[in-house]
């Protein structure tokens, strides 16, 4: 199983959604967070002052698929959270060596 941890930008959250349940994938979590990459912020002007935003909001979607579903998984992300312009995101994908269930204590595949 692995974890798969997409930040992308906000109003891209309903198209991934769909795209991972188009694709059969059930269930995920999304966190707003704020951060920065090459992008490093930008300047507004608020009542005539300028002031720099360095960290931009951004949502942190994770999720946990069995390894036939990860190629799937990521390829709905990105074709549902690309714009073509810089600050799209990055997706993260780490190795997952257990998974309980708390109400059943289902473990690993079932659990999932």
């Amino acid at each position: 199983m692995k974890k798969v941890e997409a930040i992308i930008k906000p109003f891209k959250l309903d198209d991934v959604r769909e795209a991972l349940s188009a694709t059969g994938i059930t269930g995920m979590t999304a966190i707003e967070v704020k951060g920065f990459g090459r992008q490093k912020g930008h300047t507004e002007l608020y009542r005539g002052a300028e002031y720099v935003v360095d960290f931009l909001p951004k949502v942190k979607v994770e999720l946990v698929v069995a390894d036939e579903n990860l190629d799937a998984c990521i390829n709905a992300i990105t074709a549902a959270a690309r714009t073509g312009k810089i600050g799209d995101g990055k997706i993260f994908v780490s190795e997952v060596t257990r998974v309980v269930r708390i109400r059943t204590g289902e473990e690993n595949e079932a659990a999932v």
